[in-house]
């Protein structure tokens, strides 16, 4: 794994499996097939568009694993001779890091486009008050804590 300099930080806990992530998505960049444009619709929603031209539906699916949103494509060969094939319908396996609270909610096949529809939650900040105790013994007691939560 390349350790991202960013995540050096003493101050950054827990973020192990953000940098694997990272990782993972860095190298999973370098392949630009199928195509792909992803556009913003309204303020909340998100559409990924995928040029799979020459794949019927039935040779797509669309999956969720973990955060992960899954497009695969195998197309299933014919007996046909080509006399010039440009047209590119080799396997493919397209994954997009979701995050968390992101939900796909509709998947489209049009004109040999799959379109994939998503929603991002509205962000709210959250403020936790943790009470501090007065350690007047030096065992290890449970500290109490108190969620309060503020919507901006």
């Amino acid at each position: 794994m390349t350790r991202f300099p960013l995540f050096n930080s003493p101050f950054l806990l827990g973020f192990d499996e953000f940098e694997r992530t990272l990782d993972r998505v860095t190298k999973a960049a370098n392949d630009g097939y199928p195509p792909y444009n992803i556009e913003q619709l309204k303020e909340d929603g998100l559409r990924i568009t995928l040029a799979v031209a020459g794949f019927d539906v039935n040779e797509l699916n669309v999956l969720i694993e973990d955060n992960e949103l899954v497009i695969q494509g195998e197309h299933k060969e014919e007996d046909r001779v080509f006399l010039h094939r440009g047209i590119a319908t080799r396997k493919f396996e397209r994954r997009f890091v979701l995050a968390d609270g992101i939900e796909v909610v509709d998947s489209s096949f049009d004109n040999g486009l799959l379109h994939i529809d998503l929603v991002r939650p509205s962000v709210r900040n959250q403020v936790r008050k943790i009470d501090i105790r007065e350690n007047r013994s030096t065992t290890g007691e449970a500290v109490d804590v108190r969620t309060e939560r503020t919507e901006a």
